[in-house]
């Protein structure tokens, strides 16, 4: 028995133990379940400080950076509306930081005494900045008293967009391709007149100078009137700058290409024998002492009734507050020396420019003078006068007049340094035509000889 249960024993853990592997390889698998999402980190939000927005420029003021060390910007020049208006810009220069401008402003002969006197002895320039006409370009820039301005213009010529100024203001301010300016504004000499008196009269606007003396002669007698017309003979560059046009319209021009004088020929001795007539036709003694400046006043007031006057100079005329006149006061190109001919009017520019001796930094003065020159300032300019840039079409009423004397003028004169020495003598002489102390022939002989002793001492003659 005992062999038995043994045995049985032994057969009953076999089968326990079978049916444990059984029962493991059989296993069920374990019921998928949904599994729990992964929890999800919350997003971090770093507030962070805005910077913020950088200011744009006002187009308006002077946005310049301040130099290092304080600095005097000394300006010379002459008072007119647009000269005024930009000299008010660079004054916008003196809210910078370090920056301070000062403006002296003069007559217009007075200004280029004073900047001959300063620049004469060859020292450092009082002046930073000149306000300069193509007369003063062609004198001191070829007496080496300009700063050339031709890496400037390059350098700054797209911040300043500078090829938008006119061709002809660049030819204007240089001399043998070097520029020595940057033109501020186109300027001639046009007519103004009451159109009132010339429809109370029924007077045509003149085309000629012939027909100039005709309308003084109808007008000399209406009783609300001092003067029928004035051109300015006040001064000797005043009669030298109206015997520029007249001679040119005549044909004719100051010298010769081997620099003999030219301005006491046939065409010089007609110019200067009709200025006397208008003199004697529609002046007088008492219109001899008046000046642009006197005209505008006179115009504006009722004195007179028509004046060949500076583009320049009519901003005052389309004021109420200063003219009694701006509903009849019209406008006109020059009229011509002879029928068909040029108009008696240049085409001239007035320029800033920088003396070659400045102790100040030439790039800091032309920044200076380019911010009061943009084409910002230019849209507020084009109220008072006739800007040089082409993009800038408004303009005073004033303004066709002024374009077609321009273009059907007399120019400007030639880049030649010899002419300064003729303008000399023309101012010294001229003037007596004026008061007939002098014909024209012995003037304008009188100038010629002056002007050939001084261009021989110069070496612009034999």
């Amino acid at each position: 028995m005992l062999k038995v249960s043994k045995l049985m024993q032994l057969t009953l853990v076999v089968v326990v133990l079978s049916l444990l592997v059984v029962a493991c390889g059989t296993a069920q698998p374990e019921t998928a379940t949904e599994a729990e999402p992964a929890p999800v980190e919350e997003e971090v939000v770093v507030e962070t400080e805005e910077a913020p927005e950088e200011e744009a420029a006002d187009p308006a003021a002077c946005n310049i950076a301040p130099p290092d060390s304080p600095v005097t910007i000394n300006l010379i020049g002459w008072p007119f509306d647009i000269m005024d208006y930009y000299t008010t810009e660079i004054e916008k220069c003196g809210e910078v930081e370090n920056i301070d401008i000062n403006a002296q402003m003069q007559d217009f002969a007075a200004t280029k005494d004073t900047f001959r006197l300063a620049m004469s002895g060859g020292d450092e320039s009082p002046f930073d900045i000149m306000h300069m006409a193509d007369t003063g370009i062609n004198e001191f820039g070829n007496a080496g008293w300009l700063l050339p301005l031709n890496d400037l213009i390059d350098k700054y010529r797209d911040e300043y967009n500078l090829d938008d100024i006119s061709d002809a203001g660049w030819q204007g301010a240089s001399i043998d391709g070097v520029i020595y300016g940057i033109p501020a504004t186109a300027n001639t000499m046009h007519l103004a007149y009451r159109s009132d008196l010339f429809e109370k009269y029924e007077l045509e606007v003149p085309k000629t100078y012939d027909e100039v003396i005709e309308i003084c002669q109808v007008l000399k007698d209406e009783p609300s009137i001092d003067l029928p017309f004035t051109q300015d003979m006040s001064a000797g560059w005043a009669w030298e700058n109206e015997f520029l046009s007249f001679i040119r319209a005549h044909g004719g021009d100051y010298l010769n290409e081997d620099n003999t004088p030219a301005f006491n020929g046939p065409e010089g001795v007609a110019a200067a024998s009709q200025m006397k007539a208008v003199v004697d036709a529609c002046m007088g003694p008492a219109g001899l002492a008046v000046g642009y400046e006197s005209a505008e006043i006179n115009i504006n007031t009722g004195a007179q009734a028509m004046v060949h006057i500076w583009a320049s100079n009519t901003a005052s005329m389309f004021d109420p507050e200063q003219s009694d006149f701006v509903d009849v006061i019209k406008f006109a190109p020059a009229p011509a020396a002879v029928p068909g001919g040029p108009l008696v009017g240049s085409a001239w520019h007035d320029y800033y420019t920088i003396p070659a001796t400045t102790p100040n930094d030439a790039d800091l003065i032309f920044r200076i003078i380019m911010e009061s020159l943009d084409h910002e300032s230019m849209l507020g300019a084009a109220e008072k006068g006739i800007v040089t840039r082409t993009s800038i079409k408004k303009g005073l009423p004033n303004l066709p007049a002024a374009s077609e004397t321009i273009a059907n003028g007399i120019g400007i004169y030639p880049p030649n340094p010899a002419i300064t020495l003729a303008q000399a003598a023309l101012w010294n002489h001229l003037p007596f035509v004026g008061t007939g102390e002098l014909t024209p022939q012995e003037a304008l002989d009188a100038a010629a000889e002056e002007y050939t002793a001084e261009a021989k001492a110069q070496g612009y003659l034999p």
